[in-house]
């Protein structure tokens, strides 16, 4: 029996590959409060497990920074802002319905 001939998928070598993208992303909190300490735990948490060496995650606190919150255009803590790659996309919450965000992410 003859070995099956290689398909365009597996004769393709890494360099052919398209590049993986990269994300920007801010996540707006104010202070310690709950939510906030659990935005932060998840959004880093998916962060590594999904979008390992490929993200670069800004945490601004408003209530350290009140002027960032007009400046990025936000409404409610916590917020987490995805920049790049566009679309950009904003997701409100405690951050724990990960699938959503992963969907959103790439949408």
């Amino acid at each position: 029996m003859e070995p099956a001939a290689p398909t365009a998928r597996s004769a393709a070598t890494p360099a052919a590959m398209p590049p993986r993208e990269r994300y920007v992303l801010s996540l707006y909190v104010v202070g310690t409060t709950a939510s906030s300490s659990r935005a932060i735990v998840n959004v880093r948490s998916l962060c590594e497990q999904h979008l390992s060496g490929r993200y670069q995650l800004r945490i601004v606190d408003l209530s350290l920074d009140p002027a960032a919150a007009s400046a990025a255009q936000i409404i409610a803590a916590p917020t987490l802002v995805k920049d790049l790659p566009p679309p950009a996309r904003r997701f409100i919450g405690d951050m724990s319905n990960g699938q959503r965000i992963l969907d959103g992410l790439d949408g």
